[in-house]
């Protein structure tokens, strides 16, 4: 009768340890067994401490005399080594007692110290907690093994996508040697650009996360620039198209219609080594997504203007402008070519450097260029100049081979500029009493500070905001959260305020 009473009260105590982890874990509160050290040490009245296999304590109780541990080293370093699974010596007036816990060498080791030896219920508790806490170790190195590989899987696949933006498809497929992602042998793909929570994105790219890592013939990735944006690489099905009722394309639209916070911006399809340009679309067309009711668009494509400019004057003032670059290390002009473009913060996550290494970069361009490359008109003009030349700037002094080098003005003043410039800001004429137009300029005039803004036209800073978001809208660029719309815009305004070249007439032969 007595060893069942003894049964049954070992029983209800370790249903009341289960009870404990359950209700350790229901809290999200992860494995820790500083808990479950706790619940023993009032159960059995003794102390106890998670001693690590390096003799570290890892957790115990609160009065857990640690003076004690350097005389019971060579019992711990035994236990560690598997070379023996329990222990019971004397400390000073202490009784204590040593479980090594779990399978694997060097094992963690169980330590309770106590005034008077455990009783048989207490040693029998004692493993049953020893189990639990194994256990509990063994579920936090799997679950930080899975978070090391979503880790490691999510910069894999930014890295692919990065290979992508460079427009390097075979060192997309070198980084991949072994489980090449299916998206890599399609041959066009659309961004989508998803607006989310940041909290979101974590478990939207574990959901639709196959188990190599990527997303079927598709890709999800964090913008580290943007934290509320997620990069979607979708194929482009040359059978069913984008709108397949079970494609990546589908889930995505579905994802907005369920979640008001979320938008979604999509580009025209390109071949996989123009991803730059597609997402660059995704970018605009999110823009306006966010002001529009669905929640969702597509990029309206629209003429670009570098087409339109004379093929041989362009070339002669971009490669003029960007010549004294041509000795500056390639790393300078790629950090350049991004901050021109994107805010300095972003440009630093993006590449995970720090501001002050982006700015140092920066003004060693300033620099070599006399230009300084905090006003809007000067990174227009740079961006438009590293676009134009492509590729490393030339070095060397000198003339183009004896041509004159044109000036901005010149190069834009012409007809077709003058045409592109009037449909890109046509849109602004609906405006609904508001003169969006003269917002624009002033802001762009006030180099894109909306309170210089505000002042200068007698508003407030959020009737500025406001107008800035309603052109967003219209125009299809994106003006405030990327800003890489800014630059069209501070062309088609500066076109629109120069008198367009005329073609001499021609007069018929006497």
């Amino acid at each position: 009768m007595e060893a069942q009473a003894r049964t049954g009260r070992l029983d209800e105590l370790l249903d009341e340890l289960l009870h404990e982890v359950r209700r350790q874990m229901s809290r999200g509160a992860g494995a820790d067994p500083r808990t479950v050290l706790d619940w023993l040490g009032r159960r059995i009245g003794a102390d106890v401490a998670l001693v690590a296999s390096a003799g570290a304590v890892e957790a115990s109780t609160a009065r857990f005399p640690r003076e004690i541990l350097p005389a019971l080293e060579p019992t711990l370093t035994r236990l560690a080594r598997g070379q023996m699974a329990a222990a019971a010596t004397e400390s000073g007036a202490l009784q204590v007692r040593l479980e090594a816990l779990g399978p694997r060498t060097p094992r963690p080791v169980l330590v309770v110290a106590g005034a008077s030896a455990p009783t048989r219920e207490a040693v029998s508790l004692v493993s049953h907690a020893g189990s639990v806490i194994a256990l509990l170790d063994r579920a936090q190195d799997a679950d930080t093994t899975f978070r090391g590989y979503q880790y490691k899987a999510r910069q894999l696949r930014f890295a692919v996508f990065s290979a992508l933006l460079a427009g390097d498809l075979t060192l997309a497929r070198r980084m991949t040697t072994g489980a090449v992602p299916a998206l890599l042998d399609v041959e066009r793909l659309r961004v989508y650009l998803l607006h989310c929570p940041t909290e979101d994105r974590d478990w939207l790219a574990q959901t639709y996360q196959d188990r190599s890592g990527y997303h079927g013939t598709g890709l999800m990735v964090h913008c580290p620039a943007f934290e509320e944006h997620l990069i979607c690489l979708v194929a482009e099905e040359p059978d069913t198209g984008p709108e397949a009722a079970h494609g990546q394309g589908a889930v995505l639209r579905r994802l907005v219609q369920e979640n008001p916070h979320y938008a979604l911006g999509i580009s025209s399809p390109y071949p996989l080594g123009a991803t730059a340009e597609a997402y660059g679309q995704a970018v605009h067309a999110l823009a306006a997504a966010r002001h529009t009711p669905e929640r969702v668009a597509a990029y309206l494509g629209r003429t670009p203007l570098m087409p339109l400019l004379s093929p041989s004057d362009a070339g002669t003032w971009a490669r003029a402008l960007l010549r004294p670059l041509g000795s500056t290390p390639r790393v300078t002009l790629d950090i350049t070519r991004l901050a021109v473009t994107f805010p300095r913060s972003a440009v630093a996550r993006l590449l995970d450097i720090s501001r002050n290494t982006v700015s140092h970069h920066l003004r060693r361009v300033e620099t070599a260029l006399g230009l300084d490359l905090g006003d809007v008109r000067t990174r227009a003009a740079l961006d438009l100049a590293f676009c134009l030349a492509g590729g490393q700037p030339e070095g060397g002094p000198g003339a183009e081979h004896g041509r004159a080098v044109p000036t901005l003005d010149e190069l834009l003043g012409t007809e077709p500029a003058h045409a592109w410039a009037r449909e890109f800001l046509r849109p602004l004429r609906d405006t609904r009493g508001r003169d969006l137009h003269t917002t624009l300029r002033a802001w762009i005039d006030a180099n894109t500070d909306a309170q210089r803004t505000a002042r200068h036209l007698g508003l407030s800073r959020n009737t500025v905001r406001a107008h800035l978001r309603a052109a967003e809208h219209l125009l299809g660029r994106d003006l405030l959260t990327t800003g890489s719309g800014i630059h069209d815009l501070v062309h088609a305004l500066h076109i629109i305020g120069l008198h367009p070249a005329v073609p001499p007439a021609v007069h018929p032969a006497d």
